[in-house]
């Protein structure tokens, strides 16, 4: 199963993981963003790499993109946003958009297509996310939050390490 943020915050859905729900989790992904950069999930190895799927006509998307912007700016070392704009007309309204709220990260100008390499997205915003060695970790459908991020990768990359320790015997039982 793929893993759930906390119940408290209720943040993230758990889904289990098989080629229909996370695609990206056997074969990757591979996008243009709107500069025409080629990005692939093994691209960024060693960070947690978050997909976010918005359009300019959802509220809740563009609520949550200024907490995109300030993680993916104060974290771009371990972190690696990519924007996924869905259910538009015209691309320059995309660009205008990602202009006015100083979208930072990569833009791809997104179709189903687009979205079946990661997922299904039932609804927008959808958010894929994916540890730092490029496995799914969580997705959630609706808005997302920098705390609620930041909290999960904290207590995900723990529970990793605690689980890698667990493994590896104490040279004192040896």
């Amino acid at each position: 199963m793929i893993r759930h943020l906390s119940l408290a915050l209720c943040l993230l859905i758990s889904l289990p993981v098989n080629a229909q729900a996370v695609n990206a989790q056997t074969i990757g992904f591979t996008f243009t963003d709107h500069t025409g950069k080629k990005l692939t999930l093994s691209d960024y190895k060693g960070k947690w790499v978050l997909i976010n799927f918005w359009a300019t006509w959802c509220p809740p998307c563009l609520k949550e993109i200024p907490d995109l912007v300030s993680l993916y700016e104060s974290r771009k070392q371990d972190v690696m946003i990519i924007g996924v704009a869905m259910d538009y007309r015209d691309p320059k309204t995309v660009l205008k958009f990602v202009k006015s709220l100083s979208i930072s990260y990569p833009i791809v100008l997104g179709d189903r297509k687009i979205a079946a390499q990661i997922g299904p997205v039932s609804m927008l915003p959808t958010t894929y996310l994916f540890n730092p060695d490029g496995k799914p970790a969580a997705y959630k459908v609706g808005l997302i939050s920098r705390e609620d991020l930041e909290e999960f990768m904290r207590t995900d990359s723990r529970d990793s390490k605690d689980a890698r320790s667990d493994r590896t015997p104490n040279r004192k039982d040896r």
